[in-house]
C-alpha cells in the first residue's frame, strides 16, 4: 500500500497517556518508610490505578526483600483521587502539609497538571504519565517513555511499512461522548489507510465501538495507556483487528530484538517478582515500576531523612540508571531521562493475552 493516507482522531481533553503511583516520604512510625501514591483507584480509570497499585505492592516486595529503605520497611500508602483533578489537589495538598521529600501520581495528565502547582518549590513530584513535559529544572517529573516520542514510533512505524504517510483530516470529539460514528463516517468517507485516535480508557472504548459500527477495519493506535490487559479483556467484543499499541521498552520480546544486558537483568527480576503475585506486565508496570526503582534507590543512597531539594539534585544527576523501560539519563533527557529509542510499537494477541512487538525500538517496523 502506497501514500498511505493518515486521520488522527483526538479527543478533546488529551488525556495522554496514562500512569499511576506516587510516592511520598515520611516514617510515620517505627522502622516503616510510608511512601504516599495518588491512584485513581475508582472512577473511568480505576483500571489504570487498579493496575499500577498491584504493580507498585509487588514492588513494595522486591525492596523490602532486599533491605528496604535503610533498614525500614518500605509501606505505599495509596490515596484515590477518583479520577477527578480536584479530589488530586485535595490529596496532594493534604499530603504535601507533611512536608514529604517526593510525592508520585497521579496517574493521567488532568491530574498531575492540576497537582503540578503545589510543587513548585517541592516535594518531588513522580507523575505517573507519559503524557506531560514539565519544565526543566523544577521539581515535576514525568514516568516512562515520553507520549511525544511513542507517537513519533507510531508515525514511523506506519511510515515504513506503508511506505508514505499523508495527514489528511483531524477529527475531534469530548471525552464524555458515547458515540463517534459521525466522525467515523467522515473517516470512512475519506480513505484513509490509517487512524491515530490519541486517548486514553472510556473514549479510546468509543472509538473503537464507533469502528465496528460503521466499519472501519483500519490500523488504529490509541495511547499506551490503553496498553493493559484489564482494558483488553474488557474491550475484547469490540477491540479493532488491525489494533496499534505504542509501548516502553518493558514486554517481552523476540529474539531479535536487543536491548542492553541492564535493561534486560532489571525485566527478568520485575518479571519473576510479578510472577510471585500471578501478574504479568503491562502499562501499569511501565509507568510505575523505574519510578519507583529510581526514588527508592535514591532514598537508599541519601537516607530516610532526604530532602526534597536532596532528591531532585540525586534524580537531575543519574546519566546511567538501568530500568525496565532503558537507560536513564536524566541530564540528557532532563525531568523523564528516557528518549525516543525507549519508545517502540507493539499489538495484542488475544489468544496467548500477550503484548507482540511489531518494531525496533524507536518505530522501525520488525524485518526492515
Amino acid at each position: 500500500m502506497k501514500n498511505v493516507r493518515l486521520i488522527r482522531l483526538q479527543c478533546a481533553s488529551l488525556a495522554g497517556a496514562i500512569a499511576v503511583a506516587t510516592l511520598s516520604s515520611v516514617a510515620l512510625a517505627a522502622g516503616t518508610y510510608d511512601l504516599n501514591v495518588v491512584l485513581p483507584l475508582t472512577g473511568s480509570a480505576a483500571f489504570v490505578g487498579q493496575g499500577q497499585k498491584d504493580s507498585l505492592s509487588a514492588l513494595e516486595d522486591q525492596i523490602n526483600e532486599t533491605g528496604g529503605i535503610g533498614g525500614d520497611k518500605l509501606n505505599f500508602t495509596f490515596r484515590d483521587d477518583q479520577t477527578q483533578p480536584q479530589v488530586a489537589v485535595q490529596l496532594a495538598s493534604q499530603i504535601v502539609g507533611s512536608q514529604p521529600a517526593v510525592i508520585m501520581g497521579s496517574s493521567l495528565v488532568a491530574m498531575c497538571l492540576a497537582m503540578a502547582p503545589l510543587m513548585e518549590n517541592g516535594p518531588v513530584q513522580y507523575c505517573l504519565s507519559p503524557g506531560i513535559h514539565p519544565k526543566t529544572g523544577g521539581y515535576v517529573l514525568s514516568t516512562s517513555s515520553s507520549s511525544t516520542d511513542q507517537i513519533a514510533a507510531v508515525v514511523r512505524y506506519y511510515d515504513e511499512n506503508k511506505d508514505k504517510v499523508d495527514l489528511v483530516i483531524q477529527e475531534h470529539f469530548n471525552p464524555s461522548d458515547v458515540s463517534v460514528a459521525a466522525q467515523m463516517a467522515r473517516i470512512k468517507g475519506a480513505g484513509v489507510q490509517a487512524i491515530i485516535a490519541w486517548t486514553t480508557g472510556a473514549p479510546a472504548a468509543t472509538v473503537f465501538r464507533s469502528m465496528a459500527q460503521v466499519g472501519v477495519d483500519l490500523p488504529v493506535a490509541p495511547t499506551s495507556g490503553n496498553q493493559t490487559f484489564a482494558a483488553m479483556k474488557q474491550w475484547q467484543a469490540f477491540l479493532p483487528k488491525q489494533l496499534i499499541l505504542a509501548s516502553a521498552l518493558y514486554p517481552p520480546r523476540p529474539a531479535s530484538v536487543k536491548l542492553d544486558p541492564r535493561v534486560e537483568s532489571a525485566q527478568q527480576s520485575m518479571y519473576a517478582t510479578l510472577m510471585k503475585r500471578g501478574l504479568k506486565p503491562d502499562n501499569m508496570v511501565a509507568t510505575s515500576w523505574d519510578a519507583g526503582l529510581i526514588v527508592t534507590s535514591a532514598l537508599r543512597k541519601l537516607g530516610a531523612g532526604a530532602t526534597s531539594a536532596q532528591l531532585r539534585q540525586y534524580i537531575n544527576g543519574l546519566t546511567d540508571f538501568a530500568g525496565v523501560d532503558g537507560i536513564y539519563n536524566f541530564s540528557k533527557f532532563a525531568q523523564r531521562g528516557l528518549g525516543p529509542e525507549s519508545s517502540t510499537v507493539t499489538t495484542y494477541d488475544a489468544k496467548t493475552e500477550s503484548w507482540i512487538w511489531l518494531s525496533q525500538p524507536g518505530g522501525e517496523p520488525l524485518g526492515k
